[in-house]
């Protein structure tokens, strides 16, 4: 069996609520049951872990350590600011993808870095909610063949 972290930032239990023509309409309760029936379907287990607050956000990641063959985490707001959440992803040695729902290239100038995106496996950006199934399958795929 393969074991999964979802990391959902700041913020996202707001989707379906906050800024729906830019997160879309989709609560974070919706992408959840979307991630799982592909962790169903793929044979892997997940756990979803969604937190404001950035130390347990940390906590989460280096817990995964022990138990993860992988991450998928959309950091929201800390993708621009955690130097903490950079840390800690690369102390336990996992791969992870870093999601975003909007097209994180085409926002805010202070949108545009991450913190994140140079020690991910890989990024995906712009697709809403899609962005985390793509994530998920393209980490699983890597997983798998490793």
């Amino acid at each position: 069996m393969t074991n999964i972290l979802v990391v959902h930032g700041p913020n996202l239990n707001m989707l379906g609520l906050r800024e729906p023509e830019i997160y879309g309409r989709t609560t974070l309760d919706e992408i959840n049951k979307s991630l799982l029936e592909i962790s169903r379907i793929r044979g892997a287990e997940l756990r979803i872990v969604q937190s404001n607050h950035e130390g347990l956000l940390v906590d989460a990641v280096q817990e995964a350590r022990t138990w993860a063959h992988g991450i998928v985490v959309n950091a929201g707001g800390l993708t621009h600011t955690s130097v903490a959440l950079r840390d800690a992803l690369s102390a336990v040695a996992l791969p992870f993808v870093e999601v975003h729902l909007s097209n994180i290239f085409k926002r805010e100038a202070f949108r545009q870095h991450s913190f994140l995106s140079d020690v991910a496996l890989g990024v995906v950006c712009g697709f809403g909610w899609r962005s985390y199934g793509i994530g998920l399958n393209g980490l699983l795929d890597v997983i798998i063949s490793i």
